[in-house]
């Protein structure tokens, strides 16, 4: 047994991430808009990509609508295709 080799009796404790939830379900929200770029800016990530759902915690109906007004808002020229930093 080596002198640097350190045992544990109980398992080290971790902690949980956070439950992913749908912000849209628990708040309520029923429509998108493609005109609020403060809101769509939280599911672009720095490069100007959207997030996925497994880090965004979206469910499928509204990513896609999220997706739709992301996509809407960047052929009105609101939101950048690409940038360096964005928030």
């Amino acid at each position: 047994m080596a002198k640097n080799e350190i045992k544990y009796l109980t398992a080290i404790k971790q902690e949980k991430p956070k439950k992913k939830f749908c912000r849209f379900k628990k708040y309520g929200i029923k429509y998108v808009d493609y005109k609020d770029i403060d809101f769509l800016k939280k599911f672009i990530n720095e490069q100007g990509k959207l997030l996925p759902r497994r880090l965004s915690g979206n469910s499928l109906k509204y990513q896609r609508k999220v997706q739709d007004a992301v996509k809407k808002a960047r052929q009105m020229s609101l939101l950048p295709y690409v940038t360096d930093l964005l928030k």
